[in-house]
């Protein structure tokens, strides 16, 4: 999970490193990652972060999931899976034909929700289903979750 500032932290570092290659030297497809960089602040990440804490925190702290909270939540991360769905039929990513910081900050919370039941809401969709399978095994993320 991204905290606040991270985000912005994240465009810069990216920007100031272009061998990692996760930048556009465009302004149109930079414009195009920002964009997808703020549906997941703005739409993925509230939905997700609610489930992850009904789904893995609360449990693990010995409480019961609020079974109603975890129902609206799903359906709030459903319409957004929807909305992916849709962009990845034209490409790999979300922001283009590239792994971008656009695709990086799904990455924490995807992590835990791929280990909830909400993952068949991934599986489900083909194109989200084979975009979260490309990302999380990038060998640089299995380097920080093997930790």
């Amino acid at each position: 999970m991204l905290t606040p500032g991270s985000r912005p932290i994240m465009r810069c570092v990216s920007h100031m490193n272009p061998k990692t290659n996760q930048i556009y030297m465009a302004p149109k497809m930079q414009g195009i990652v920002s964009t997808w960089m703020d549906v997941e602040d703005h739409h993925f990440d509230p939905p997700a972060l609610m489930l992850i804490s009904e789904l893995v925190y609360k449990p693990k702290n010995g409480l019961p999931p609020d079974e109603m909270v975890v129902a609206s939540e799903e359906a709030k991360l459903a319409g957004v899976l929807d909305v992916y769905e849709e962009k990845l039929t034209n490409s790999e990513f979300l922001g283009g034909d590239k792994f971008t910081s656009a695709d990086l900050t799904h990455l924490p919370s995807l992590h835990y929700l791929m280990r909830t039941p909400v993952k068949r809401l991934f599986g489900e969709r083909p194109k989200v289903s084979a975009w979260c399978a490309t990302i999380t095994s990038r060998p640089a993320w299995a380097k920080v979750v093997e930790k």
